[in-house]
């Protein structure tokens, strides 16, 4: 499953890619065997602070530090680098349309004015990309993305400060999810510690895209709770498994919920994570996601 973003005009991710986490900065490129070699570099509290706002790098030396520090110890001669941005700092929308022009460069203003009402800042100061996700004679399901250019800029610029080119840019939770491979409907939860992202898929086809901010444990347990109705609602089925990516990996998840409702597994499992350095357990499932593809 991949989902897309801003991407070169290679249409080509990257082989290395970096996360951009309140915590610190994720570093991964392709080893052999498909695995991945990582690296986490740790940031200042409050050195960034994800939003839809500009200044969301508050302190633009550390991070660039951290940067250099992270992707330099993967040890990658690649220059262009895929960029994984926190879903706090982006806007991510299921909508649907009777009909969408089937040239991206008609379809985008369609997409736009349609934005104008459902996000809080100018859509014309805006990067925006759509993936259809289903498409009838009736209608079309379409995957949004919006990002002001102001704060799209300051991770862009971070990364060329750093030496690097940025390539492809991609919300964390979508990234992710590039990890997952399960066809069958699946519920997904990605927390960074500051906000939390809870998604559904079902093959393909993005079916919930939720993100809310984190002030306590109850937060989490509740964006949770909320998700598994909507599972059980749309499809009229529960869940096994809840697949997670965040700050103590799935026992820490398992620990906060108290529930044995469903099992709760790593996104990422530690078998197929590959080399790392220093890296906290459950904040691989951005890059190796954004490897995916």
């Amino acid at each position: 499953m991949a989902f897309s973003f801003l991407m070169p005009d290679t249409h080509r991710r990257p082989p290395l890619a970096c996360e951009f986490l309140p915590t610190g900065i994720v570093a991964a490129r392709l080893a052999d065997a498909g695995q991945a070699v990582t690296a986490f570099a740790p940031l200042p509290e409050g050195a960034l602070s994800p939003s839809l706002k500009a200044s969301n790098i508050t302190d633009k030396a550390a991070v660039v530090a951290a940067l250099k520090r992270a992707v330099g110890s993967v040890e990658s001669r690649e220059k262009h680098l895929a960029l994984v941005v926190p879903d706090a700092a982006v806007r991510v929308l299921l909508l649907d349309f009777d009909t969408l022009p089937a040239k991206p460069a008609e379809a985008i203003p369609v997409v736009r004015f349609r934005l104008r009402k459902l996000v809080p800042f100018e859509v014309d100061d805006a990067a925006v990309s759509y993936q259809i996700m289903r498409q009838t004679a009736e209608e079309a399901r379409v995957l949004v993305t919006a990002i002001p250019h102001a704060v799209l800029a300051e991770y862009e610029e971070a990364a060329r400060l750093a030496g690097y080119e940025p390539g492809a840019v991609l919300p964390s939770t979508l990234a992710a999810l590039a990890a997952l491979s399960q066809q069958e409907p699946t519920l997904v939860v990605n927390s960074n510690g500051h906000s939390v992202t809870t998604a559904i898929t079902r093959g393909e086809e993005l079916l919930l895209h939720r993100s809310l901010d984190l002030q306590q444990e109850v937060d989490l347990r509740q964006a949770v709770a909320v998700s598994l109705a909507y599972f059980e609602d749309t499809l009229a089925s529960t869940p096994q498994e809840v697949f997670y990516a965040g700050p103590g990996g799935a026992a820490e998840l398992a620990r906060i919920l108290e529930q044995e409702q469903f099992r709760v597994r790593d996104l990422v499992p530690a078998a197929v994570i590959g080399e790392t350095t220093n890296i906290p357990r459950g904040l691989m499932a951005g890059v190796r996601g954004a490897l995916a593809s």
